[in-house]
């Protein structure tokens, strides 16, 4: 009886996954912390093991990429078939610092296997996501009889992501012809829980500012000349009232042009997700919900814009008093940005909001740091449907839709290639990115091998078709 492809590739990965999981832990041992210079060495040495692993695994194109900080890593593996579309992987092979004492039960950078876990720093986060990658596309071959892969697969292996991607954007913007694609998979991302896997539809942007307000040049006595002269301290108090209306909805004019809304399939969808509110409330270490009225916990984070306080001050802040009025005060906003916000846009209706609040008297100071754009694939889109059923094939289980409400350096890949951006990742929130005792379920880690093994053949097929 001859065997099916998805025997066939199940197959495949049972036989190469002790060979798979060796390679894996070696790559594990590289302490590759972007963020210690000390380890800068070390982050070289984990690109150069990748990108020769990725000769070995059949990449023809395997090369370390400079940039001003740490280097990257870039693969290519062309289709015989040039209409086949073109894909473009998207992970890093930098950690996070990790020491024993942190609390590890293990030495971080000796991989251990407990039961059907694997503990590591980046065994989840993200080099065992990346890694997958590998075995996925020898099974497809193998399930295929294919000599290349059924798309043109590309991979960008970033090696800053865990320092902020400094320098990320500029070598994005300086290899876009190469990097060109239909399509973007980040595999830096998870899945709902080990019983419902989920693909990522989007990540919220960001835009960072600090308000500085001036108004007497020095401290000056509170009895002599308080209730006479403006206070930065009332003005910051009264921008940040100011903030949100009585429906905790962001009140800056401007601020919601653009936003585009939940639709109804999507609000089901979410809602469909099995969400204990209590549950993610002692995660969130607080004692109630709040928020945008209209919309539920899952919806104002994954899919609604948010303006936060990351910081206020002004004035004497040692013991006993200090009767002054205080001569400035500092303000750190935040905004997360949904899709059809533009940062740029969010900038200036910040800036004419906050001009708009101070009263004459006090000079205003805004800083903007670097933005990041919002990222979002309709329900529809060929890849996302590709990666859903290649992941429902593989998970024989129907396959739901989050999104994420942090913001990433996925965001400028599509805004630089226009591409759209598509998540598969397998990992759980019990794995424990950047704390310690990370982990990644090994059964996991195989399914995303096999999902990958299924979808550049999915990819290839319904593509042509798409609209």
């Amino acid at each position: 009886m001859s065997q099916t492809p998805d025997s066939v590739v199940r197959t495949y990965i049972e036989q190469h996954r002790g060979a798979f999981l060796d390679d894996l832990a070696e790559w594990l041992r590289i302490p590759s912390v972007s963020a210690q210079p000390d380890h800068a060495p070390d982050v070289r040495r984990s690109a150069d093991w990748l990108a020769a692993k990725l000769h070995e695994t059949g990449f023809p194109t395997a090369e370390v990429w400079e940039t001003p900080g740490a280097p990257a890593v870039y693969a290519e593996w062309p289709c015989d078939d040039p209409r086949a579309p073109t894909v473009l992987v998207y992970g890093h092979h930098d950690v996070q610092p990790a020491a024993r004492e942190d609390g590890w039960d293990s030495e971080p950078f000796e991989p251990v296997v407990r039961g059907n876990r694997l503990y590591a720093r980046g065994a989840a986060d993200d080099k065992g996501q990346v890694f997958f990658h590998t075995l996925g596309v020898r099974a497809h071959l193998a399930a295929t009889g294919r000599t290349t892969p059924a798309v043109h697969l590309k991979l960008l292996i970033e090696g800053e992501e865990e320092s902020g991607s400094p320098h990320f954007r500029a070598l994005v913007e300086q290899h876009a012809e190469r990097l060109a694609a239909d399509a973007v998979i980040v595999s830096d991302t998870g899945m709902w829980s080990e019983d419902t896997p989920t693909v990522c539809t989007g990540m919220r942007g960001l835009a960072e500012c600090e308000i500085r307000l001036y108004g007497p040049d020095q401290d000056i006595h509170s009895g002599s000349f308080g209730g006479a002269v403006p206070n930065p301290a009332t003005a910051a108090a009264r921008l940040v009232a100011a903030l949100h209306d009585e429906h905790a909805r962001v009140a800056i004019p401007g601020f919601y042009d653009g936003v585009i809304g939940l639709t109804d399939r999507e609000r089901e969808l979410f809602a469909e997700l099995p969400f204990d509110e209590d549950q993610w409330l002692r995660a969130a270490k607080s004692y109630a919900t709040h928020g945008e009225a209209g919309y539920s916990t899952l919806e104002r984070v994954w899919a609604r814009p948010t303006a936060e306080v990351n910081g206020i001050g002004s004035g004497y802040q040692g013991p006993g008093s200090k009767t002054i009025v205080p001569s400035s005060a500092l303000l750190k906003l935040s905004f997360r940005l949904v899709a059809g916000q533009d940062p740029g846009q969010v900038e200036k209706a910040v800036r004419a909001w906050a001009e708009q609040q101070v009263p004459d008297g006090i000079r205003c100071e805004i800083t903007f740091s670097g933005a990041t754009r919002p990222c979002l694939t309709p329900l529809d889109h060929p890849a996302l449907q590709s990666v859903v059923r290649a992941m429902g094939r593989a998970f024989e289980k129907p396959v739901r839709f989050t999104r994420e409400g942090g913001s990433g350096p996925a965001a400028d890949l599509q805004d630089v290639l226009g591409a759209p951006v598509v998540f598969l990742g397998i990992s759980v929130p019990s794995d424990g990115w950047h704390a310690p005792n990370e982990k990644v379920e090994l059964d996991l880690l195989l399914k995303g091998v096999e999902t990958t093994a299924y979808l550049w053949g999915d990819l290839a097929e319904h593509w042509r078709h798409a609209p």
